[in-house]
């Protein structure tokens, strides 16, 4: 038997796997944030207060938060083909029906079906890679993949300017062509999966037999290697000291990412003295989101070639912490557009070598169940961080107070990634 060459079965994987899950994770991530985009046309022919948009953009992750648990193990027994399939296809379902929104209450019920809907899509992708990458290349894996979620942003501008640019066509209003357009490829997607998605490396014939055998040797050793082996039931995760300190800074970095995904059209129009237009502050929502998708990589790849994750985290969230207090004192809509910047490439490129540490010291359940509790904890800051925003401008008629908040609780979130360490990993990695 040839012997197997390992960089050839990742690179194998990764050109398999990853534009495939990237593609998926972009249209989820549009149809999570392209409320971000309708907002102003929404706030100006709907009357809806910064509060009342606020708690509607939070709202989501209330839902997302109820059912990312039960919907992860469901992933885990049932497999990831059937599930991310009926995950894609109901929300693709919802989110084509937000273009029916009107009053307050009909805004908040469908965001807030659209996460139940969604729940268990992004923790059940993270714990789907762990099925096919060892530790020592995951953070790669899965920055290549999240950087689908700053490329959205990418995407998303454009994409929502032309479609904010059809208001009144066909008698419809600019933000329901831009619910309608990125709904109905979702439920497309959706049926796709149950044909390309396969649950497993010994599902697939793209794999020589050898090749298989290698990966999960590999896979097992990465497992004992760092505690997986001994932690793969549902109490081991619960019973993690560090998984709850790695909740905390979870928790501020969601309430981070989504103030820059539900609010920086408004941060940045608040600068330009309401003198540019929805879809031109669109493109200029842009850049952050591009930057933060090449240090995402960078970032991954430099945590995979150190082995090291909690300082790569910390900086990162510094590096965020410096961008919301430094949008906090911009004078112009320039000088903002770069601190944004920071901010985004502060709290995206943390993922990496986020996940590759959480996932690394569990296995089994009990991973399907510490990525999901790190999710519904996410899911309660992603809420918190736009219904706050909206009502601190409400009472304050300025963003400011809120940005400063979010920079001191991003440095408190470095800390506390700082101290998470656990077991066998404390042992193997600085």
């Amino acid at each position: 038997m040839e012997p197997v060459n390992g960089r050839e079965v990742y690179a194998k994987i990764t050109l398999r796997l990853i534009p495939y899950l990237f593609l998926l994770y972009i249209v989820a991530y549009l149809d999570r944030v392209n409320v971000g985009f309708a907002a102003m046309d929404m706030q100006r022919e709907l009357h809806y207060s910064n509060t009342v948009y606020g708690t509607g953009a939070g709202i989501f992750f209330i839902g997302s938060a109820l059912f990312d648990l039960p919907s992860n193990l469901m992933l885990a027994r049932v497999g990831a083909k059937i599930w991310i399939a009926r995950i894609m296809i109901s929300w693709g379902v919802i989110s084509t029906c937000m273009m029916f929104v009107r009053s307050p209450e009909s805004f908040y019920i469908l965001r807030f079906l659209l996460g139940v809907c969604e729940a268990g899509f992004f923790p059940g992708m993270i714990f789907y890679l762990t099925f096919w990458y060892p530790s020592h290349e995951r953070a790669r894996a899965v920055a290549k993949f999240m950087t689908a979620t700053s490329l959205a942003g990418v995407v998303g501008g454009p994409l929502s300017s032309a479609l904010l640019r059809l208001d009144g066509f066909k008698g419809l209003a600019g933000w329901q062509w831009l619910f309608l357009s990125e709904g109905i490829p979702t439920i497309l997607l959706g049926i796709s999966v149950l044909f390309l998605l396969k649950n497993k490396p010994e599902d697939v014939h793209w794999l020589k037999p050898e090749e298989k055998a290698w990966l999960a040797g590999e896979l097992q050793r990465d497992r004992v290697r760092y505690g997986a082996a001994e932690h793969h039931a549902l109490g081991d995760a619960i019973r993690l000291p560090m998984l709850w300190l790695l909740a905390g800074a979870y928790f501020v970095s969601q309430v981070g990412v989504y103030i820059v995904n539900l609010w920086m059209p408004l941060i940045l129009n608040s600068f330009s003295g309401g003198a540019h237009t929805a879809s031109v502050i669109a493109r200029y929502a842009t850049l952050p989101y591009l930057a933060a998708a090449i240090f995402t990589v960078i970032v991954g790849w430099n945590s995979d070639r150190t082995n090291e994750r909690r300082w790569h985290i910390a900086g990162c969230l510094l590096l965020a912490a410096t961008g919301f207090a430094w949008t906090a004192v911009a004078h112009n809509i320039v000088v903002a557009i770069i601190a944004m910047t920071f901010a985004a490439m502060g709290l995206w490129s943390m993922m990496g070598p986020f996940w590759t540490l959480t996932t690394s010291v569990l296995g089994d359940a009990a991973a399907a169940a510490a990525v999901a509790i790190l999710t519904t904890i996410g899911g309660v800051g992603a809420f918190l961080g736009p219904y706050s925003i909206g009502r601190i401008r409400d009472v304050t008629h300025s963003f400011q107070d809120g940005l400063y908040a979010m920079s001191a609780l991003a440095v408190c979130a470095a800390l506390l990634a700082l101290a998470a360490r656990a077991g066998k990993q404390s042992t193997n990695e600085n």
